[in-house]
């Protein structure tokens, strides 16, 4: 079975935390002396690893990539060629628990459909390694909580892929919902879109779990927790729009749109599609605002408030900064800024969000 290029067939032949304590796990390792880069084996060796983190990884300062999982043998010898680790180190999806016996691999970042996100993080954790598992964290909340105990189970450490953490303009959202420096926020709006053209397996409901809010809408929601001091939403509210192509999107919403309403009088509102184009967020209070473009790619970010551009630094790579700050967690003891207990937040309001646009009762079990 081969997680880089699923059909709806093979996959079917196959196959609450308080808040505050989320966000500070309590175990913390230090395994390896300071210094010493960790050991990551990439689950997954399609788009996202091949484009963004393979790259990534050459950038890296805490850790470098030392193994990978995939269905394809001859995959595997062109990446460890190029990133100059053993053939040895080439695992495929029913050998994952033989990395228990390689030192080498620290972590296992998992890059497979969302469906499988929660047997691959399980895979890893009872082979003792620490996880970054790409988002969303799973197809539902009760699969988060089986991936957060399993990590815990083995005393390991589990974080999810969200890189809008470690981008500039994303982190200047969180420090200017903190300080209320240009008021506080009463009002947020995002959207993140783009018209899918072919088919793949993000429209497939088996393995993707949804359509673009699983895909896309999940960093809006991140972004409003930013907005909102990762305040607990008190409400959700969201309607599925009219399908344009309803013969291509014949298992998933083609758009969703939804308004999240926080204790502090705090609205949010948002439309994720795969049929539209936008790209952006934005935060407003009485006295100004805070506006972000291309918010969710992997570059481009720009920002401005009221009072003029936000002028930072690019990074090299969002997804290095990433991945290094969970080797230093794991390595350290520094701050694993996105737990398992996060994806599993989000998951919550994501449950939500289809449970309203469906007519039914919505529970926020935080």
């Amino acid at each position: 079975m081969n997680p880089e290029n699923f059909t709806r067939r093979r996959f079917l032949s196959t196959i609450s935390t308080a808040s505050a304590l989320a966000m500070h796990p309590q175990h913390v390792f230090a395994e390896k002396p300071a210094g010493k880069k960790l050991g990551v084996a990439l689950v997954g060796l399609g788009r996202y690893s091949t484009g963004q983190l393979g790259p990534a990884l050459k950038l890296t300062t805490d850790c470098r990539l030392a193994a990978v999982v995939t269905s394809s043998p001859e995959k595997g010898k062109k990446w460890a060629a190029e990133y100059g680790f053993p053939e040895s180190h080439i695992y495929n999806y029913e050998t994952m628990a033989q990395m228990a016996d390689n030192p080498d691999i620290d972590i296992v970042y998992v890059v497979t459909p969302n469906a499988l996100h929660a047997p691959h993080t399980i895979a890893a954790a009872k082979a003792g390694k620490h996880v970054i598992c790409e988002k969303p964290m799973a197809t539902s909340v009760k699969d988060c909580d089986a991936m957060i105990a399993a990590c815990k189970s083995a005393k390991v450490q589990l974080a999810i892929g969200y890189r809008s953490h470690y981008e500039p303009c994303a982190i200047e959202l969180k420090r200017l919902a903190k300080t209320a420096e240009i008021g506080t926020f009463t009002k947020i709006d995002g959207g993140f879109s783009f018209v899918m053209k072919k088919p793949e397996w993000r429209i497939q409901k088996s393995l993707a779990g949804g359509g673009p809010l699983m895909d896309l809408g999940i960093y809006v929601i991140q972004s409003h927790f930013m907005a909102a001091g990762d305040v607990m939403p008190i409400a959700i509210t969201a309607r599925e729009l009219p399908k344009q192509r309803p013969d291509f999107f014949t298992d998933v919403e083609e758009t969703i749109e939804w308004e999240m309403e926080f204790p502090n009088g705090l609205r949010g509102t948002a439309r994720t599609s795969y049929n539209q184009g936008r790209n952006e967020f934005r935060a407003e209070s009485a006295t100004g605002w805070y506006h972000i473009t291309s918010a969710y790619g992997y570059q481009g970010h720009q920002a401005k408030s009221h009072l003029g551009p936000f002028s930072f630094t690019a990074l090299p790579s969002i997804q290095a900064a990433q991945m290094d700050a969970f080797a230093r967690h794991v390595r350290d003891g520094s701050p694993n800024q996105t737990p398992g207990e996060m994806g599993r937040r989000d998951l919550v309001v994501v449950e939500a969000i289809y449970a309203s646009a469906a007519g039914k009762p919505v529970k926020l079990a935080f």
